[in-house]
């Protein structure tokens, strides 16, 4: 949570933060800072203190209401900076921050650098930062990024935004469903009322819309996937695939709040009217491994370990594993989840790169997502919740979606 920064600070030996970039789709600034309609800001935080939100002029009024101590970039006359410099903007944006820096008493120390902006411009300012200032230490994270242990427990607020996301995703997901099976049927294929094929672009067209209304968005597309596609965990689908009776439709959405905010994940495998035996086997395969791993977590356990155990139970079922084969294109092929919050996908993490830091602490909210791929025979299965761990060490899934299979077609 945000009130362990300072001590992880601390602990990294850590002496400031600095962010960067707009304070919309750009999960340390929107974090930070709340969001809001931010184009271009940057952030200092100092161990200890408040971060100080350095802003666009035309922005006063979004800075301010962000709360924080805040300083107008215009004070620091870029245009001298430029004129000083000969004209080289690296050089006058370095110089900047320069000015930024001492004026918030930082000349010497460790600063982690975050945020989302241009890579090349920013490592040519930062470089140049870092000769300006050499007693500074400049540096960037991994994927275990300090920032992103603090971000990995939600308080209640976070919460709260999240489920509305849940409950956003499942009224949608459910107005897919209807969709689909209330269409006409003409040779195994889903039709309108004049008898043209309805396509997965189509589907797709009406998910953004839906979700547009509900006030979020869909930066990161929909995986809405039939048949071989179905097979291929990360296939987007074909926008002019059929929808076609019997066939495994693999539906992952994970949409966010409007202006890049809290993210929900969540997946169903459909077949519409009817599911042909192998289809059958294969969902209750995924059915029972899913219920199965569900029961089993517990508060503070290992990520690592619920990995382990999904690839036990697949592979008592006879599916290849990547721990069997690390190698294998079918059976079971990734990692059993991962955190949930601002990103689609940060920590704690399941799969190779887990540490024993990636636990189920009270406050993560996690997915879990086993699936079975099997392309060349045209099927694919995975099931998906969100799931938090609260502080009593109850596991809640924030929006209740049924898990069946087959949808049954309203019309004949």
């Amino acid at each position: 949570m945000k009130s362990d920064i300072d001590q992880l600070m601390f602990n990294n030996n850590v002496d400031a933060l600095l962010v960067t970039g707009p304070a919309q789709h750009n999960p340390y600034m929107t974090y930070l800072t709340g969001g809001g309609h931010l184009t271009y800001a940057d952030l200092i935080k100092k161990r200890g203190e408040k971060p100080i939100l350095f802003y666009n002029p035309m922005e006063r009024e979004e800075a301010a209401k962000t709360g924080l101590p805040t300083k107008n970039l215009s004070n620091y006359h870029y245009l001298e900076l430029l004129k000083e410099s000969n004209g080289d903007h690296i050089k006058a944006k370095a110089m900047r921050y320069q000015k930024m820096l001492i004026e918030v008493g930082l000349t010497s120390g460790n600063i982690i650098i975050y945020g989302n902006a241009d890579a090349g411009e920013s490592f040519a300012i930062f470089s140049e930062l870092q000769n300006l200032m050499p007693k500074l230490i400049l540096q960037g994270e991994s994927s275990n990024a300090m920032l992103l242990q603090a971000m990995a427990t939600k308080d209640n607020h976070e919460i709260q935004r999240m489920r509305k996301m849940g409950t956003i995703t499942t009224e949608v997901v459910g107005l897919v469903a209807d969709f689909l099976t209330s269409q006409q049927v003409k040779d195994d294929v889903l039709v309108t009322s004049d008898d043209k094929p309805i396509t997965i672009g189509d589907v797709k067209n009406k998910i953004n819309l839906w979700l547009a209304e509900r006030g979020a968005e869909n930066p990161e597309g929909t995986i809405f996937a039939i048949g071989h596609d179905a097979g291929i965990p990360h296939s987007s689908g074909n926008p002019q695939d059929y929808l076609r009776l019997g066939k495994t439709i693999v539906f992952d959405i994970f949409p966010c709040e409007a202006g890049g905010g809290y993210f929900y994940d969540f997946t169903r495998t459909w077949c519409l009217g009817y599911a042909p035996d192998e289809a059958i086997s294969l969902y209750e395969d995924v059915h029972a491994v899913y219920q199965q791993v569900m029961n089993e977590l517990h508060l503070n356990k290992r990520c690592e370990i619920y990995q382990d155990r999904t690839c036990d139970l697949f592979e008592a079922r006879g599916h290849q594993t990547i721990r069997s084969n690390p190698n294998t294109l079918e059976g079971y092929v990734h990692s059993l989840g991962h955190g949930l919050g601002l990103h689609i996908h940060e920590k704690p993490w399941f799969g190779r790169s887990a540490s024993d830091k990636d636990i189920l602490a009270p406050g993560v909210v996690v997915t879990i997502e086993p699936g079975l791929y099997y392309p060349e025979r045209n099927l694919g299965c995975r099931l998906e919740d969100t799931v938090w761990v609260k502080p009593d060490g109850k596991m809640e899934i924030l929006s209740q979606y049924p898990l069946d299979l087959v949808l049954p077609m309203k019309r004949k």
